[in-house]
């Protein structure tokens, strides 16, 4: 290490208060990464969040956090990447409740993007960043059995009438021992979203609920959903930074939890009513945002815990 320029002291005074920056860092993280040592985190990649130069920071936020002895869980997801597939490919899609109708010919698709292009891209920027990360599907090891998503909407006359999404499904049961083995092996699962149904048909599943329930499954430290906002607002726009189960469920039923933010709360209760120590909703645009949310003691988003 360079040691001072008697030359230049001004040059001394910058280095100097690098190094106190440096030292508080340090001081700062050392008790996270203790707290956090040999304890899982999944994290869920959002579509909207893999874009930019972020995708390098996360990257190196994941295999950084494999070096301090965290065991990170990467499940992705790739809706707008899957949108701008079928466009190309002129396949219509249309979505009910935010669900996209998937038929044969769409599910097709979906599993090649999520399967194909999204994870090996991610899994990619992470061994380039350092790591020895590996992509599976649900389908493998059948760690991701589905069942078919029911859907009810009510109709005209005010009837409960089913609505069929196709080969859009949910969790039935996860199967950890394939994560565990890779995790055993210092490896990093990265998990697209696919599930196995009882005879073999593909699901496409959404990917908050995959990560909910494979950190309940794995009973993770956490769970840490990356999006594309800021987390929980209150109703003046302002970041709510902690919330417990019940809070979160008053927030949905006044209104103040609205629109797509209401399932992935409700992924984050299940999961942590599921075993899962808390939930955190992150802004996935942010530099380094895991990092911050991890490492420091002021966190980066909304965590949500139990009563």
């Amino acid at each position: 290490m360079a040691g001072p320029d008697e030359t230049d002291p001004e040059k001394n005074l910058r280095v100097m208060a690098r190094w106190r920056q440096t030292g508080r860092v340090l001081v700062e993280a050392l008790p996270y990464i203790l707290k956090y040592d040999q304890k899982t985190i999944v994290v869920k990649y959002g579509g909207n969040a893999m874009t930019g130069t972020g995708t390098d920071d996360f990257s190196q936020d994941i295999v950084l956090m494999k070096q301090t002895g965290i065991d990170p869980v990467v499940v992705h997801g790739g809706g707008p990447q899957i949108g701008a597939m079928l466009k190309k490919l002129g396949i219509h899609s249309t979505f009910i409740d935010g669900l996209r109708v998937t038929d044969q010919q769409a599910i097709e698709v979906v599993e090649m993007v999520l399967t194909g292009a999204i994870n090996k891209q991610i899994v990619s920027g992470i061994n380039f960043a350092g790591g020895r990360a590996v992509g599976i599907s649900g389908k493998d090891g059948n760690m991701v059995v589905a069942r078919k998503l029911v859907l009810t909407k009510t109709n005209a006359a005010g009837e409960k009438e089913a609505v069929d999404l196709g080969f859009v499904g949910e969790p039935d049961r996860i199967n950890p021992e394939v994560l565990h083995s890779m995790m055993k092996s210092e490896m990093i699962p990265v998990i697209a979203p696919i599930g196995v149904g009882p005879k073999g048909e593909t699901y496409n599943i959404n990917a908050d609920t995959v990560a909910g329930a494979v950190a309940g499954a794995m009973k993770a430290e956490r769970l840490i959903l990356l999006t594309d906002v800021e987390g929980v607002l209150d109703q003046d726009k302002k970041l709510i930074p902690r919330l417990t189960l019940a809070e979160a469920r008053a927030l949905i039923a006044d209104g103040t939890i609205s629109g797509g933010m209401i399932p992935k709360i409700q992924t984050a209760i299940a999961a942590v009513e599921g075993g899962v120590n808390a939930a955190v909703i992150l802004d996935g645009r942010i530099p380094h945002v895991l990092l911050l949310e991890l490492f420091t003691e002021h966190g980066a988003g909304t965590l949500i815990t139990a009563d």
